[in-house]
Parts: structure tokens; C-alpha cells; sequence
């Protein structure tokens, strides 16, 4: 079986600078109540603090196929290195300030539940099935097998609001270094 963990990110494509996040900077979150995978409803506008959400396309399940051509899809590969790297620099995003860290897919809350207990996730998955969060701030989206998914994209939110967004992710497993490095550029140790 091949490590999840270890790709070759020359052979993937890359996802291009579409602009499709550029107007959430500095968006207020709308209020949306999304299931999180820890049996909770969270709405990132009312969460306090410092938030990290990286939005995914989605992860696998071991045993089922992905759609056909994933990895040549760009942007599509890489879910689990990007939640793998996400809970294991996670001390260190707690240490930079970081309150809450939130992974976001439109998959549904049982396939994320299955994901967060097999990767060990110190942190919640959010569902956003339903499309609500994703149509309100006009997330970018692409669809695979008929199903829409979100592009991958991080935003560090403050009390609500959309402080900072990296756009394009590539390749994700450096998706939490970027933060980590983004944080001690913009932002003063608590």
C-alpha cells in the first residue's frame, strides 16, 4: 500500500492563482452553524480568538477508490499530509496564539468522523454538505464525480473575521508551516 504521507509533489499539478479567495480578506463570517466532528455545532463568526481553518476537497476512506483522475486534478491531492501536518504542528499553532483549528470540507460529518479518528486529530472537522457557509462567502469550489468540493485554502480568522487567507495551497503538507511562518511575520507572540 502507498504511504498517504509521501508524495511526489512534482508529479501533481498544481493548482493556479484563480483569484477565486481574494475577496475573503477582511470578510465578517456570516453566521453558520456547521456539525463538527467532535458532536458539536460550531459557527466560525462566533468562535473567539484566533482561528486557523484550512478548507479540503476531501479526504479518502480507506478502501475506497477517490474519483477518477484525482491526482491529476489540480490542487485535489493531498487531504490527508494537509490534516497529518495540521495536528502535528499543532502545539506549535497553539504556541503562536492560535485558539481553534478547524479542517472544513463539504464531505459529510460521518466520513470526517472516520478521517479524525484514523489520522488522530487533536481538532474538529467541520461538514459544510449542505453548501451553506461555502455558497454565503462564495468559497471556491470544483467538482469531481459529481460531487462539489472545496479548493484548498486556509484562512486565519480573528473573533469572526477573515484576517488572512493563503490561496493557492500548494504543496499541502506545508499548508501549517505556511501559517506557522505567516504568524511570526504579521503577529506578536501572546
Amino acid at each position: 500500500m502507498t504511504d498517504l504521507h509521501k508524495v511526489d509533489w512534482s508529479k501533481i499539478p498544481p493548482p493556479p492563482d484563480d483569484g477565486g479567495a481574494r475577496h475573503l480578506q477582511g470578510m465578517r463570517l456570516p453566521a453558520v452553524a456547521l456539525p463538527a466532528t467532535d458532536g458539536r455545532m460550531m459557527d466560525l463568526a462566533a468562535v473567539g480568538g484566533r482561528s486557523v481553518v484550512y478548507a479540503y476537497p476531501m479526504t479518502g476512506r480507506p478502501g475506497v477508490a477517490l474519483p477518477e483522475g484525482w491526482d491529476m486534478i489540480p490542487g485535489a491531492r493531498g487531504c490527508t499530509p494537509q490534516a497529518c501536518a495540521f495536528r502535528d504542528h499543532f502545539a506549535e499553532l497553539k504556541r503562536r496564539g492560535v485558539d481553534h483549528v478547524f479542517g472544513l470540507s463539504t464531505q459529510e460529518t460521518a466520513d470526517q468522523r472516520e478521517a479524525a479518528v484514523r489520522l488522530h486529530l487533536p481538532f474538529p472537522l467541520l461538514s459544510d454538505a449542505q453548501l451553506q457557509l461555502t455558497e454565503a462567502v462564495r468559497l471556491p469550489t470544483f467538482t469531481a464525480a459529481g460531487l462539489r468540493l472545496l479548493q484548498r485554502l486556509t484562512m486565519i480568522v480573528e473573533a469572526g473575521c477573515v484576517a488572512h487567507v493563503l490561496y493557492p495551497v500548494f504543496p499541502p503538507d506545508q499548508s501549517a508551516q505556511a501559517v506557522i511562518d505567516w504568524l511570526a511575520a504579521n503577529v506578536q507572540r501572546p
